[in-house]
């Protein structure tokens, strides 16, 4: 694979594991990770919510342009870029147009929400806090994101199954 990988999905669908493991497999690569962009606001930040205002969408929409920009001057430099990051609902199509690079690969880690709440119960960290809800983050994801490149249920997939997979059917991922 080569140019720009998008890997998506729910809180605590594995987004940052499986992207790591794949930049890892690849010669070249850069693992740009989006939240690292909403960190970075330090006065003023709007965290996103579940019931976003306009200030929390202009922040998430920055943070997108910001991490396509950074995976277009990696992609550029001859680095597999992988982004990270939760892009979902109409987002997602709005997000791949952003990305200049060519080929663009777009995987959406969709394991079960049950799974989801098993993983999120073993982190260190807390994804599901301020309303969020696991059933409702996953109906935005099922119900109101475009069925664009490779969806996966990674329900029982170790990471290395789930890189090998992304991998052998990278056509499928590919969006035009």
């Amino acid at each position: 694979m080569n140019g720009v990988v998008l890997i998506t999905g729910v809180m605590a669908s594995g987004k940052s594991t499986v992207a790591q493991a794949l930049a890892e497999r690849l010669p070249r690569s850069a693992h740009v990770r989006g939240d690292v962009f909403r960190r970075m606001v330090v006065g003023g930040r709007a965290d996103p919510t579940p019931d976003m205002g306009e200030e929390e969408v202009r922040q998430l929409h920055l943070r997108q342009r910001i991490a396509a920009n950074t995976a277009d001057l990696y992609a550029n430099a001859g680095f597999t870029s992988i982004v990270q990051d939760i892009i979902i609902g109409p987002d997602l199509e709005r997000f791949t147009k952003l990305v200049d690079t060519r080929p663009l690969y777009v995987v959406v880690l969709a394991p079960d929400p049950a799974v989801v709440a098993r993983r999120e119960s073993a982190r260190g960290k807390t994804g599901y806090a301020g309303g969020w809800v696991i059933a409702q983050f996953d109906a935005v994801l099922r119900r109101e994101t475009p069925r664009l490149g490779l969806w996966l249920d990674t329900s029982h997939q170790t990471v290395e199954e789930t890189v090998d997979e992304i991998i052998s059917r990278s056509t499928e991922a590919e969006i035009h």
